[in-house]
Parts: structure tokens; sequence; C-alpha cells
């Protein structure tokens, strides 16, 4: 097992100069720096370092400004308020839960009575920082110790720390039955990239599904491209997007979940949408008067058969997830477009139209086609007042473009 949790952790932050640097960070000295560096423009890094370091030590001008590179880019997941007040790592911020989604989670946990969990693999403590936000108590565990002092870190900065108690420590090793609930966030990267083999993560899938069975209830955050047949029948699948981009997946266990389920969520939202099975393949017809383009937790979520049922409409072919209909369809798991024109896929012919109806912006959509939109929106050489949307795709085998509006 030594895959689990990677890293091998060193006697005292003396022996780890990232942890000395982190430690010289929450030093009075060290957050005056990152206070004056809270709005710093990375290009002038350089000037800036060079007047730093008159007054300070290299080494902690160059950890703070490190630092502050990372809180910037925390903003994204974290919001301003709490990034600008936390401490990361790089690996930490990429593979953080954004807070929406962390917030989510644990509000399905605390919605079930849920008061204690065990988060084994922690990070930087992002979803452990939710969970405490929702009055549940935490042990936070990781096994590299500078990720733990940095989720320590957090907890405390945020006001947390009665409700968080952070453990450097194997997962493999913590004894998980006092707490109501398991939580796994597996290491999805390593040394070259992202890792799609969920028998690589750290610790692997087959490792957290077994910890996350012996718990009365449990989460287990996946890759949302995750194949369906890696899905054991005892979980609930539930896939989650927020402001239309998939963020992740989470395989739920125990009681109050739905085993065999499929799951797609829309944040902020909360719009949800289930099924205990798929449905059958849904029927394929000619191109209607609208066309509706799923959500990506419900295309990842196979619940597309789902909405063609709901609205009475068909796919346009049998491998792409554009559903179309000669009603007009209003639901939130759907973006809406009014489709004007239909033709055979040619460059020409589309610049042409696009010349007549005086189009100056294209939104480029494309699902089954190997055009890149910002190829096409060169070639097209836009100019007018007018606005459309063109959808490259296949209609019945056979590259297509539909040419349209959004209904919104």
């Amino acid at each position: 097992m030594d895959r689990v949790n990677a890293t091998t952790p060193s006697a005292s932050s003396a022996d780890d100069p990232a942890r000395a640097a982190f430690a010289a960070l929450r030093t009075p000295e060290g957050e005056q720096l990152l206070a004056e560096l809270r709005d710093h423009d990375p290009a002038d890094e350089l000037a800036t370092a060079t007047r730093l370091r008159r007054a300070h030590p290299a080494e902690l001008v160059s950890a703070a400004l490190g630092q502050a590179r990372l809180r910037q880019r925390a903003v994204a997941k974290f919001g301003a308020e709490d990034a600008y007040r936390m401490y990361f790592t790089p690996n930490g911020v990429e593979q953080a839960t954004r807070t929406s989604v962390a917030a989510h989670r644990a509000a399905r946990f605390a919605g079930l009575g849920v008061r204690s969990v065990a988060d084994l693999c922690c990070g930087i403590g992002g979803d452990a920082i939710a969970l405490a936000r929702a009055g549940i108590s935490v042990l936070a565990v990781d096994r590299d110790p500078l990720t733990a002092e940095v989720a320590r870190a957090n907890a405390r900065a945020l006001g947390l720390a009665d409700l968080i108690e952070v453990r450097c420590a194997d997962v493999t090793e913590i004894d998980t039955a006092p707490y109501d609930a398991v939580f796994v966030d597996p290491a999805r990267r390593g040394g070259r990239g992202r890792i799609f083999d969920p028998e690589a993560y750290s610790p692997p899938l087959s490792w957290a599904t077994a910890a996350a069975l012996k718990a009365p209830r449990a989460a287990l955050k996946i890759a949302p491209g995750i194949p369906h047949e890696a899905i054991g029948p005892e979980a609930e699948a539930e896939w989650i997007s927020d402001g239309g981009d998939v963020k992740e997946a989470v395989l739920w266990y125990g009681e109050g979940f739905a085993p065999g389920a499929f799951r797609a969520t829309l944040l902020p939202s909360g719009a949800t949408l289930s099924a205990p099975a798929p449905l059958p393949a849904p029927p394929v017809g000619p191109v209607g008067r609208y066309l509706y383009e799923p959500d990506g937790a419900v295309i990842r979520a196979h619940l597309v058969a789902d909405l063609v049922e709901r609205c009475g409409g068909r796919l346009v072919d049998e491998t792409i997830a554009y559903i179309t209909s000669d009603k007009p369809y209003s639901s939130p798991y759907v973006t809406g477009y009014e489709i004007t024109d239909e033709l055979p896929f040619s460059m020409k012919r589309l610049k042409a139209l696009l010349r007549e109806r005086r189009i100056g912006v294209l939104t480029v959509k494309k699902r089954g086609s190997a055009v890149e939109p910002e190829e096409l929106r060169r070639r097209m050489k836009l100019s007018g007042p007018g606005s459309a949307t063109v959808f490259l795709t296949r209609v019945a085998g056979a590259p297509t473009m539909l040419i349209g509006h959004s209904l919104g």
C-alpha cells in the first residue's frame, strides 16, 4: 500500500525547507508581508521582490511571493474573503474542492444527521472547512507533514479549530469506527499529471471503497470522467456542475442514499435530477424548431434519456447529446435554442449565410465535430451588428451545421 497518501513524513520542519518557509510565513513578519502582497501584480514580481529584499530575508520574500500567487489562484475556488486568510500549497490549490461543491456535500451529510466525519486525505482542508461550517466535527487526516500543517493553519485562520482536528498520519491506520461518516478524497494527480486509472489513485479506488463500506455513511470524491462500470452497485453516484462546468463526481454509501442510482446536481441552484436506473435509449429523429443542450452533469450521469422523455423530444443523432423538439421546453438541466437553419457542413456556405445576415458575434458549439471554434471564427471574418449560435454536430450520422439563437 505504498501509494496511499504518497509522501513519507519527515522528522521536523527543520529538516524540510518547505515546512521551514511555511513556518516563517506565520510569524508577524511573514503575515505582514502577505498582507502587503494581497493585491500585488504578478507582472511586477521582480521589482516587488527587489524592493522587499531590502527589508526582509530573501527566503521569506520568496516564500511570501509564492504564497501570494497561490492565494490569488485560490480566489476562484474559495472566494476572496477566505482565500486571503488561508494558506495553500501548489497541489492543494489544484486538488482542493471548490467551496460551493464542498458546501453541497456537507449539507447532504448534515441533512442526514451526521455530526462527525473522518476526512481521509484532507489536503489543505477545503472539505473539512465546509463540514465544520455545517456544524460537523471533523478528523482531518493527511500523511504529508506540510499539507497537514497547512490544513491546521487554515482551520485556525477561519475560526474552526474547535471543530477540526488535523492529524498527520497514514489513512490506512485510522480507526474510523467512532465517526458517523467517512469522506475520502484520493489524490488523482501524480508526477506526470492527471491520473485516469482509478486504481492508480492514492489511495486506490478499491481501498477507498472498502473504507466507505465499513462506515455507516460515506462519500468518496472521484474524477467526473470515471467509467460507469468502475462504480459498484452499492453506491449512489452524483455528478456536480457549478455554473455549467462539471467539477466532480462523488459516490455516496450507506443509509439515506440510493444504491445504484445516478444523480446530476447543478450549482448554485441546487437543482438535482436522479434516476434509479438508466432508461432505454431515447428515440432519434429530425431536427425540430428547438434544440436543447443538456448540462454536463446530466450527460456524465447518463440522464439525457430522462430529459428526452420529459420534453417529449428526440436526439438529433444516437451518439450526440443534443435534444430536439417541436415545442418549447423549460428546464434548469438544459440550455434551449431556437434553430433557424439546418445545413450540411460547409465553411463556404456558413460564411455566405453569416455575411448575408450581418452576423458580427458568433458563438460556436460543437459535439461530434473535429473543427476548432477559434479556427472557424477566424475563417468567417465576421462583421455586422447581429449575433448567432452555430452548432457543429452530426444529424443522423451526417456532419451538419445548425444555426440559431439562445432562448435565454
